[in-house]
Parts: structure tokens; sequence; C-alpha cells
């Protein structure tokens, strides 16, 4: 009987975990979900800070001010409440100056982005040279709106203006462009369209280079024409595009300031009866001419709600666009 001296050796013992292993597995892990979940909103950090220091505080720093008798020569406050939004519901000044920048707002506005519309269609067409002339609509954008408001004023002019000599032929006698509230409004809405119509063209084409364009060619063997391929497909697909634009056009709208102080030779009353002082201008005014810092601050409030309004109707026509409800 033989007996095996070999014994079966037992495997080693695993070696014990380090102390600190778990506790840095556990710390990556951490570090890796903060940095998954925290870094969006670190990198977006940056405008919101902005927008609290440089919107939201003068936001609410111009509300208290409208509560508030403020002069701004002496600095003296007094609390007063409402009062100035009292006293500006019943300043027919004030009113006057909503009616100006409505009107010159609608006068603009519209023709501006339906012109826009058909100068981005026309751009997005097979054409010769369509860098220049898609660089060429951007023209009017950089220049000085000074220089603009300086060249128009002088288009406008009553007795040696272009716009008159022009008329002139047609039989039509000088127009006094400063005198009425249609003239001004037109004159100043020219400046506005002259100026803004190329940019949102520009906005408009890059909304339409994005469309398919196997959409059109299917569109075209069914047998439509490039009228009904307009309206059926190139609208609906830049309603995003146009809302925006809506959006920027109604705000710029609104507070428009520099043409119509430019058309009245730096005056911020808006010609003899103000015929075309608009919200902005009488807000210089009433804080800047008339050092009452907190009536101006109230009307500043107003034209805030305003703007809103102005955004909120315009939405609702313009997202109805392409068949929404």
């Amino acid at each position: 009987m033989s007996v095996n001296l070999h014994t079966q050796r037992a495997d080693p013992a695993p070696p014990p975990p380090r102390p600190g292993r778990h506790h840095s597995r556990s710390r990556r892990r951490f570090w890796s979900q903060l940095d998954l979940k925290a870094t969006p909103y670190f990198l977006i950090s940056p405008y919101f800070i902005l927008f609290a220091i440089f919107g939201l505080f003068p936001l609410v720093f111009t509300f208290w001010v409208s509560l508030q008798d403020y002069g701004l020569a002496g600095g003296d406050a007094e609390f007063t409440g409402l009062e100035n939004y009292a006293k500006l519901l019943a300043d027919s000044d004030f009113w006057n100056a909503v009616i100006n920048t409505v009107g010159i707002f609608i006068l603009a506005t519209v023709p501006q982005l339906v012109l826009a519309l058909l100068l981005a269609n026309a751009l997005n067409k097979r054409l010769r040279a369509r860098l220049f002339f898609r660089l060429g609509v951007l023209v009017p954008l950089v220049t000085s709106v000074v220089a603009v408001a300086i060249v128009f004023t002088q288009l406008y002019g009553r007795d040696f203006g272009l716009f008159n000599w022009l008329l002139g032929f047609l039989g039509v006698e000088n127009i006094d462009w400063q005198s009425a509230k249609w003239s001004s409004w037109t004159a100043i809405a020219t400046m506005v369209d002259w100026r803004w119509t190329g940019y949102n063209a520009i906005i408009y084409l890059a909304g339409m280079q994005t469309i398919p364009r196997d959409l059109y060619e299917a569109a075209s063997i069914d047998g439509a024409s490039p009228r009904r391929q307009f309206w059926q497909i190139t609208l609906p697909m830049i309603r995003p595009t146009i809302i925006f634009t809506v959006f920027v056009s109604t705000i710029g709208g609104l507070t428009l300031f520099a043409e119509p102080v430019m058309f009245a030779s730096n005056r911020m009353d808006g010609g003899a009866t103000g015929q075309f002082q608009t919200i902005a201008m009488y807000i210089v005014e009433q804080g800047f001419r008339n050092f009452d810092y907190g009536y101006a601050a109230a009307a500043a409030w107003l034209l805030f709600v305003l703007i809103l309004m102005g955004v909120g109707i315009n939405y609702m026509f313009v997202r109805r666009i392409g068949g929404s409800k």
C-alpha cells in the first residue's frame, strides 16, 4: 500500500481590501456624476448672471422708482404708491405717444416682414451672383442709424427733398413731411424698413435653406405651381423663424427711438404737436428733460406691458401659419 506523500496545496487567500479603496471609488463616482449634471448649468450660468445684473435688477429698480416721486436733479425720493401710474393713464400726451408708436410700428413692420419674405424667396432661387446679392441686402444694416436718419431727413425735406421733387412731376405740391401724423409716420417707417428689411430677409433665407429640396421636387411632380409651393411648403416650414422675426420686430418697433429723434433734429417732443413722438422719446423727455424720474419709470413699465401685449397678440396670429391651431 503506497501512500501519496504529495499534499494538495490550498489556494492563497485574497489580500484584504485597502482601507481607502472603496472611499476613493465612491469619490470618483460622485465627481463623475457631478461633472455630468452640473457642467451644463455651469456653462450657461454666465448668461443668467449677466441677465440678473443688467436685465432683472434694472427692471426691479425701475419698478421701485416708479412708485416714488423721484426728482432726478435733487435725488429726493418720496413713496407715492401708484400715483405715477394713475397720472400717466390720464395723461393725453402719453396716449398720444402710444398711438404714434403703435401707428409707426404697424406701418413699418407689416411691409418690412412681407418684403423680407419675398426678397428671401427670390434670393433662394438659382441666380447669377447670388452671393453678391445676399451680401448686398446687409449693407443697410451696417450703416450707422444716425447716417440713415440724416440722409432720409434730407430726402423728405419740404423745399429741396428728393421725394417732393419726384412728386412734383405728378402734379403734387410739396409736402411738409414733419407737420402731419400720416406723413411723418410714413417717413419714419421707410427709414426703419430700409434698414431692417435685408436683415430679416437673411434670417428667412437661412430658414429656407434648411428645407429639404425633395419636398419641392415632389410638389413639382404633383403639378404644384411655385406660388403654391411657397404657401404650402415654404411658409409652414419656416414658421418658427417667422415667429422669431415678429417678436424681435415687435420689441424694436415699440421701443423706436433713434429714427424719430434724428427726424426731429434731436428734439424729444416729436414735432410741434407731438405728431410723431414715440413712447421712448416721451420717457427720455420726462426723465432727462423734466427731471421727473419716477414718472418716466412708470412710463417705462407701461411700455414693458405694452410690449408683452404686442408680442402675445402677434404670436396668436403668426402661430396659425401653416394651419396650426
